[in-house]
Formats: structure tokens, sequence, C-alpha cells
């Protein structure tokens, strides 16, 4: 879950960069995958059909607001 996380974390970068949003290097230092509420530390994970990873990315959640800056 943690590369799966980091892999869209990077995603998300890339796409923000690519729109002229700044993302600096140190402010990335900080951000960690873990702790997210769909992140269970306990090993046990449910995947209902719909939720299983297939061979393509799920797009992005960009929203109006994330348009904007």
């Amino acid at each position: 879950m943690t590369l799966w996380n980091t892999v869209y974390l990077d995603r998300a970068v890339q796409h923000l960069r690519s729109t002229g949003v700044e993302v600096s290097n140190e402010l990335l230092a900080h951000v960690a995958p873990l702790g997210w509420e769909h992140v269970g530390l306990t090993g046990d994970y449910l995947w209902s059909e719909v939720d299983k990873p297939r061979e393509q990315f799920r797009p992005l959640r960009v929203t109006a607001a994330d348009r904007r800056l």
C-alpha cells in the first residue's frame, strides 16, 4: 500500500508541476504515504471487485479549486 500511495503521490505532484504549480522538494520531504484512513496498518485489507487494481491508473481527483491553483 505504501508503494502504491507513493506512486499516486508522484503522479499528483507531476500533474501539479505540469500545470505550473510550484511544488518544492523541501515540502515533499515532509509528505508521507502513511497515516491515511484508507491504509490499514494491521495488514487486513478488504477489496471489492470495483476496488481491485487494473492494468491502468485511476484518474487523479482534481477539483475545480485544484485547477485554479
